[in-house]
This record gives C-alpha cells, structure tokens and sequence, in this order.
C-alpha cells in the first residue's frame, strides 16, 4: 500500500475547531502550583489501611517486574499484590527463574511439594522484599534455571522460540498453587482464595477440582491470543484425567488448552478492562473461545477491571529521568526530548516526536506505524522505536532508520531508564494495535505528557479520552491512522490546544488504587459463594 498524504500539514500553526463541550472539558482540569489536580488529589487512598486483613490470597503469577518481565503482565504482578496488600494477606507464588536465584534477596526452604504423575517434586522457597511483601518460589533448577526468558528463547519467549516442555513447567507452576491451597505445601500459611493470570496458571483450578478441594479462584485474562496449546498426548504426564478432555474440559480442537482450563474451571473469570471484556465474547476477538466466554458473562462469572499505574510514574520525581517536569513546568520534558534526540541519533527539530514503545509484533500494528513513517517525516516529524519481538518487524525498523537518517531511531531490546525518558520525551505515543486488553504504555505516556495516538479497542478505548487526554481512530487501518496522525499534527501546531490536552493527558490518572474495590468485593463475594456451598454439601 502507498503512503497516504498528510493533508494539510505544513510548518504553520493550524486553527484547530473546538466545541464548547470539548472546551469545557480540558478547562475542568485545575493544576496546582506543583502540577497536581484536584482530580490527582481526590484518587481514593488507602482508608482500611491497618485494618485486619479481609483475606488470604495466592497471587499467581509466571513474571514480576522485580525480577524478570516479558510485558505488562510482569508490572501488573509486581504492581497490583502491592495495592492489595493494605486490605488482605496477600502473596505471590513464582518459579525461582535464575535471575530470582541470583537476586540479593535471601530465599529461605519453607516446603516440599510432592510430585504428580509426570510432574517432578519442588522444594518451596520464601523471600521477603524490602516492602514486606512476601514471594514463595518454586525451586526446581531443571525446569527454570536456564538462560532465556520465562516462556523460551525467541522474541517474548512465545512461538517458535518458547521451551518446548513449557506445558510440564507450567503445569508444575500450577499444581504448586493447588497443593499450597490445599495444605500439601508443609506451609503455616494457606490462603483462601488464588488469583490466577493467564495460561500458565490455567490448570491450577482444575487440579484443585480434580482433587476434590473447593477453593475459590480468580482467572485474569491478560492475553487471550496466547492460549498455552499442547497436543492431547501430554495430558498424562500432565496428570489430567482423561475424563476432563472434552468439550466443557480442557479439550480446544482436539488440543489441551491451559486458558481453556482457567476459564472452565475458576470460580470467575476477570479481564483487564471492561470494553475487552465484552470484545472476548465476539467472534472477532474471541480467538475461539468466544462461546464459552458468553455463558461466562451471562452467568454473571466474567468481568473486567482495569489495571493501573503506581507512584513510581510520577515526571516530578522520576529518578529515571533526565530532568523532572510538571504539567506547569515544561522545561524538564524538552530537556528529555534532547536527551532522547541525541541518544537515537536524531538532529535537532522543532518538530513533534512520535514514540512506540511495544513488543514489535503484528497485533501491535508496528506495520501501519512503519507505513504511515515517511509521510511523518515529511511532515516534520521524528520517530523513535524501542522493544523487540518479530525478527520480520526487527529488520524492517532498522531499515526504515537506515533509510531516514536523522529522523528515525531504533533500538531492539527494551532497557526501563530508556523506556521511561522515551515516555517522558515523546509528544505522540503511537498505538495502532489490533486488539489491546488493557495497555499500560498509553497510561505511563499520559502522566508524562505524550499524547497516545491509539486504535479505539480494548483498554485503549476505556483509558483515552479522544481529543482531551490523546487520540482514538476507528478501525484498525491506515486511512484512519493516518486521519488521527493529521489530526496530531494540527493539534501540535496550536500550541495552545496542544498544552491543554497535554495537562488533561497528565492530570488523567489510572492508579491502582482505583482496583482495589472491585478486586476486593469479588474476592468477598467468590468466598461467601464457596463458604454457603461447602455448608449446603455438609
């Protein structure tokens, strides 16, 4: 397809047409002198802080940003068991990868977990963090200490690239969390509930089920796209009994599914934002599964509840970056704009400067970006890139630098302090994906003043107010990318427009604290379920 024109687009500042509505809702935001609002400062806090904790919940999860992250799950994990922690006893169970065996934490041998037909038997381990918060690893070198990531070798560790014994690692992932519920760990400590993410730990339900022990869970979907397939000759080692390969089991097209088995099998199934909640019962988002997820919703068992950012995404005292800034005070932001400029080998330009930070894979829309790139440039623009993923989309992004020096920069990997002053420095964060749970760049790019540019779906849509905290484009194509590319452009040329959505963009903030509430009340409720269910079947 050929480059469609920017229209209208030149170095002149653009009258851009506003409604009175549109008006009065970027002049509802009020900034201190500190760049804070009055909506910033009415975020609920922490009220039942110090109160007797509500429950006692297994986080599980295969990734935490404190150790080793592949996307948004490994924030999330690291993020949300924290916001919780004031109102439950709440704590994480992960495999002890090599990077969590050579942290500076201590880890401590509290349990044995015993071995399951083809499952081997683990030791369990327990590290505190310097917060309090309290992680048990499952130690077992054979199957998590090795170089690579979580999942394997490749791009993200998924694919062609993961480990081809990922079904017996994470079914021992997930068989840990059922023997710690049940009692079987040796632990002093058992919860009352598992919160579950995503196909690694999607047989935990149904192992606890299978074992005849009725402890509530949460399944979170954090990717439905990612299933964890296996061919059907594995469920014996896996220890699935043959009677649960069916339909309404964990059968997926005569596969094992390990999403499938989360979601039949957990007492209810969450998502990470309300509008993919209800795209996961579609045929077009469903990725097969769209039917079972229908009687999941009209039974009332499938919800979404959007994740968060924390405190550490704040551009006033970010240590990561170069400088700190307010929304009344730009100067950090440009002095991070240079720094950015001269680390990706981009002249010096009085242009906007878009930024993608993702995984550089097809549902990410890197080809529309990559697309769209020369009318950018002609235009004025710069781009710079940072993240990796297919080596197809790799090459193409360091062609496109070749072919515009000065322009465009890449960098294939992801580094956190590159990351964040990108955030910090950018004007237009670009977030053309096909289909988005949730997302957490458009949130860390809004609280640092860069105006996402993102396809209407998923959590894209619930967290971006178009036209006041960035830009939402029906229809994932390139005529209507690059009508919101045009309408960035004129937006950036009428500075005065452009520093109100800006101050709008950073004064919007999704906190996790926000889902504490809903987290907590499903809890409350999934556990009063199983509480007048074990006194009806005694």
């Amino acid at each position: 397809m050929g480059n469609v024109a920017l229209k209208g687009i030149d170095s002149d500042t653009k009258a851009v047409p506003r409604s009175r509505a549109f008006t009065t809702r970027l002049e509802e935001i009020r900034l201190d002198d500190h760049g804070k609002s009055e909506r910033d400062a009415a975020l609920p806090r922490d009220r039942n802080e110090g109160r007797h904790p509500s429950q006692r919940i297994l986080f599980v999860t295969p990734e935490i940003a404190d150790f080793v992250k592949v996307g948004g799950l490994g924030d999330v994990s690291s993020a949300l068991p924290r916001a919780l922690a004031a109102h439950h006893d709440i704590r994480i169970l992960m495999p002890a990868y090599r990077e969590v065996r050579n942290s500076a934490l201590n880890i401590r041998r509290v349990g044995r977990l015993p071995a399951h037909a083809g499952l081997p038997a683990c030791e369990l381990g327990e590290m505190t963090c310097a917060d309090g918060m309290v992680i048990y690893v499952l130690l077992c070198p054979e199957l998590y200490e090795r170089d690579g990531g979580p999942y394997g070798t490749g791009p993200g560790g998924y694919g062609s690239g993961g480990w081809e014994d990922n079904d017996v690692r994470f079914a021992r992932l997930s068989l840990a969390a059922a023997q710690i519920a049940a009692g079987q760990a040796g632990l002093d400590w058992r919860p009352q509930l598992l919160h579950l993410n995503d196909w690694s730990c999607g047989l935990a339900p149904a192992y606890l089920a299978w074992m005849g022990h009725k402890v509530p869970s949460v399944f979170t979907i954090h990717n439905l796209a990612y299933q964890g397939l296996f061919d059907r000759s594995r469920c014996a080692a896996l220890g699935i009994p043959e009677s649960a390969f069916h339909i309404e089991g964990v059968e997926y097209y005569d596969r094992l599914s390990f999403m499938k088995a989360g979601i039949v099998y957990a007492s209810h199934v969450t998502t990470v934002s309300a509008t993919y909640a209800r795209e996961i019962t579609t045929p077009e988002f469903g990725c097969g599964l769209d039917g079972l997820l229908r009687c999941k919703a009209q039974q009332g068992r499938l919800s979404g509840i959007p994740n968060g950012i924390d405190d550490s995404w704040d551009p006033r005292t970010d240590a990561h970056l170069v400088q700190a800034f307010s929304a009344n005070d730009w100067r950090g932001k440009r002095a991070n704009a240079d720094y950015v400029r001269h680390r990706f080998g981009l002249a010096p330009s009085a242009g906007p400067l878009f930024a993608m930070v993702s995984r550089m894979v097809h549902q990410k829309g890197v080809d529309l970006v990559i697309e769209a790139a020369p009318s950018i440039v002609q235009a004025g623009g710069q781009l710079v890139f940072i993240g990796s993923g297919e080596r197809r989309v790799e090459a193409q992004l360091d062609r496109l630098a070749e072919r515009y020096p000065g322009a465009v920069g890449t960098y294939i990997g992801f580094d956190e302090y590159e990351a964040r002053c990108i955030y910090a420095g950018s004007d237009f964060l670009l977030m053309p994906s096909r289909f988005e749970p949730c997302g957490l760049s458009q949130m860390y790019a809004q609280r640092f003043g860069s105006l996402p540019i993102a396809h209407r779906t998923g959590g894209l849509a619930d967290t971006i107010e178009n036209g006041v905290t960035g830009f939402l484009f029906e229809g994932a194509n390139l005529a209507s990318f690059m009508q919101a590319l045009q309408q960035a452009f004129s937006v950036y040329h009428s500075t005065e427009l452009f520093y109100a959505m800006r101050r709008a963009a950073m004064t919007g903030r999704y906190h996790w604290r926000q889902s504490i509430a809903p987290y907590t009340q499903l809890y409350r409720r999934i556990c009063n379920e199983a509480d007048v269910e074990v006194q009806q079947a005694g």
